[in-house]
């Protein structure tokens, strides 16, 4: 769904840890990492985007997270010229999103980079709360800012205790 501005709607998911860090994933084949995310479908709401993207894109159900929040507003980036697609109609020069953070409910082994036939990521880990911010692509790092801000407060309350030298991980099959 474009709206009349040429943004496009889409759902941004944080998920976090009971240590506050949250998943950073791979996109399938590049070098660039970054939080879940997707568009709504027409007629659906962002809340059910988002359950449809969590599975699609690392494989988690309802039951293994649960919303802690979600952003107050839409945020909205604009794409790189580069990245616009002038052919297409109607033409998309960025994102709106509604970002929602969700808590990991279950084991780390429940995610799956495989769930759906075209993976969006092939590894994923946990990170530091703040780490995101500092290196995801620099044409979403002003979003990133705002919904890191609007949900440390919540996010961060999570540290329970230090996180294990473990690290969750899964690659991808392809």
């Amino acid at each position: 769904m474009i709206d009349s501005d040429g943004f496009r709607a889409n759902v941004g998911i944080i998920i976090c840890n009971r240590f506050g860090q949250v998943m950073w994933a791979r996109r399938f084949g590049q070098h660039s990492w970054q939080f879940p995310q997707g568009g709504l479908d027409d007629g659906e709401s962002a809340e059910d985007a988002m359950y449809r993207e969590l599975y699609e894109e690392v494989g988690l159900r309802p039951e293994h997270v649960q919303i802690l929040t979600s952003t107050r507003s839409w945020l909205r980036y604009r794409l790189p010229k580069r990245l616009v697609r002038q052919d297409s109609k109607p033409v998309c020069i960025g994102q709106k999103q509604k970002w929602f953070l969700l808590q990991l409910k279950s084991q780390d082994s429940a995610v799956n980079l495989n769930s759906s036939g075209h993976p969006e990521f092939d590894d994923w880990r946990w990170v530091s709360y703040w780490y995101p911010v500092r290196q995801v692509v620099s044409f979403k790092r002003d979003v990133y800012r705002k919904v890191m801000k609007e949900f440390a407060t919540t996010a961060l309350a999570l540290q329970t205790r230090e996180p294990s030298r473990r690290r969750g991980r899964q690659r991808a099959a392809g």
